[in-house]
């Protein structure tokens, strides 16, 4: 694939999504008066032209590599069962299994600190569009889409089903960050919106709403949550670099000299006791 042609499909994308979301956010806004150029834009920017030129290509070979192991591990007899089935009943089965498996890797993601500090990097934007939403470290990519793939994997979707399947996921992941509110009343708890993704994003580190597609998981397990307005603000409570290079390797950094520092601080002498 040549760079001309892969710079073209990024300014077409951009260009698209901006079609399809601006005249959303501008008539039925979430946080109304929020400017097209609002305040570290051209951080998402360069996450979004990272995600189509640099990390695009590595999530789709690594899970194109996941899948080829996964077919010579799934027998062949269950991949034949599962294709004799109707197709709509195949496609409930991968939402719901999809759906299950990335709720719970979801909520892992904010309890153990070493995936935190990768998907922390998404959850530093302190204001959401749709621009936003692409603010997302490479490995935490391959992380939420290789989750949200696997039932696919397993069943034994061809290649164009699952190219179908993750360009849906991707809009619907940019839909659910835009600075959108269209309440849509009880079918809030059927179907995802941005009214409860955007309470995910509250700067509480545990705010509920870890399902995908359909709240349903976040119903079932008690993390649903849905107030009848806007978080006050969106973003972390720990320090992150404000510029794309930094977010990169922020991650990576080794945190010894944090864990010395909280260590330190614990075994500290309590100066109430006088000693």
């Amino acid at each position: 694939m040549s760079v001309a042609y892969m710079l073209l499909a990024t300014a077409a994308s951009f260009l698209f999504l901006c079609a399809v979301f601006v005249p959303l956010e501008r008539v039925f806004p979430a946080k109304p008066g929020q400017r097209f150029f609002r305040p570290k834009w051209w951080l998402d920017f360069c996450f979004f032209i990272g995600q189509y030129l640099l990390w695009g290509g590595l999530v789709l070979w690594v899970l194109s590599y996941f899948r080829t192991g996964l077919t010579s591990i799934v027998p062949a007899g269950f991949r034949e069962m599962v294709a004799s089935q109707p197709w709509w009943l195949i496609g409930i089965e991968v939402v719901v299994l999809s759906d299950f498996l990335i709720y719970w890797g979801h909520r892992i993601q904010h309890k153990v600190d070493f995936l935190w500090r990768f998907h922390a990097v998404h959850h530093s934007a302190e204001h959401l569009d749709w621009l936003a939403a692409h603010r997302e470290h490479p490995l935490d990519s391959i992380y939420t889409i290789g989750l949200i793939n696997l039932p696919a994997f397993v069943l034994g979707f061809p290649m164009e089903s699952l190219a179908a399947l993750i360009a849906f996921r991707g809009l619907w992941a940019i839909f659910i960050h835009a600075n959108v509110r269209l309440p849509i009343g009880p079918l809030r708890c059927l179907i995802g919106s941005p009214e409860l993704h955007h309470w995910h994003h509250d700067k509480a580190r545990d705010s509920g709403n870890y399902a995908n597609l359909s709240p349903l998981m976040d119903k079932l397990f008690g993390t649903y949550t849905c107030p009848d307005h806007e978080p006050e603000s969106f973003g972390i409570r720990e320090p992150m670099p404000g510029n794309y290079l930094g977010q990169m390797l922020h991650p990576l950094k080794p945190r010894r000299r944090k864990a010395r520092a909280m260590a330190q601080q614990k075994t500290a002498p309590d100066a109430r006791d006088g000693s």
